[in-house]
């Protein structure tokens, strides 16, 4: 029976707690997902897939070396969004750098969003678990309180260990689900935010190429307020 608390919740005359486990196996179900979420967030947000070094550095080079058909072909056939971004602001070049930064802004806001919709999963789960842990807590307490009074105050600690094994079982699983993902949902999200600010201040200097040498320079791109996530 060592350990058996963690999985199941019974009560003292060994026989199983049906709704403490239910709510236990339930955490157990979610800490899978989160574990599964964690990682899939992590793969769909690595710099390869935002900013791959090496993509940036050729469209750079084409473009300096006056080969913007070559570059929009190389923008339009990559998956980065870096290549999202740089084919959309080609494709305003006919009209002028600033209704190209204006396409590359617009584009990068739509990708970061697109990146922090399903992001939002972890955020849920980091504040539901501890609320499942939670109502865990009370039920737990309650069965302990309502075995007290059925004994008239004189009950055996063996059969208080049921709900009170619950009400802190729940607890821990709330708790160890919501520490990773709402840690994880930070540094992604921040993650990639820092990554889209780069991204701009990259395109912004392969659209300063098509500036005439003698205008004024443009104040990098940036980005004033998280793009909305809904």
């Amino acid at each position: 029976m060592t350990g058996s608390i963690f999985f199941i919740s019974t009560n003292g005359d060994g026989s199983i707690e049906w709704i403490g486990s239910a709510m236990i196996w339930l955490l157990l179900l979610l800490s899978a997902a989160n574990v599964a979420l964690i990682v899939m967030s992590a793969r769909a947000n690595t710099r390869a897939s935002v900013l791959p070094p090496d993509e940036s550095d050729t469209l750079r080079t084409m473009l300096a070396a006056g080969r913007s058909k070559d570059a929009m072909t190389r923008a339009r056939g990559g998956n980065s969004d870096l290549a999202m971004v740089v084919a959309r602001a080609l494709d305003q070049a006919p009209h002028g750098t600033e209704a190209m930064s204006r396409a590359a802004e617009h584009s990068a806001d739509e990708l970061l969003a697109a990146r922090l919709r399903p992001l939002e999963r972890l955020n849920v789960l980091g504040q539901v678990a501890p609320m499942i842990g939670l109502f865990g807590t009370v039920y737990g307490m309650i069965v302990a309180f309502q075995t007290i009074a059925s004994t008239g105050g004189a009950a055996d600690p063996a059969a208080l260990a049921g709900g009170i094994g619950t009400a802190l079982v729940t607890t821990f699983w709330g708790l160890l689900i919501a520490i990773p993902a709402t840690s994880a949902y930070a540094m992604i999200r921040n993650g990639a935010i820092a990554q889209s600010d780069e991204l701009l201040a990259d395109v912004d200097a392969m659209i300063a190429l098509f500036r005439p040498p003698s205008s004024e320079s443009r104040a990098p791109l940036t980005r004033s307020d998280t793009p909305n996530e809904a």
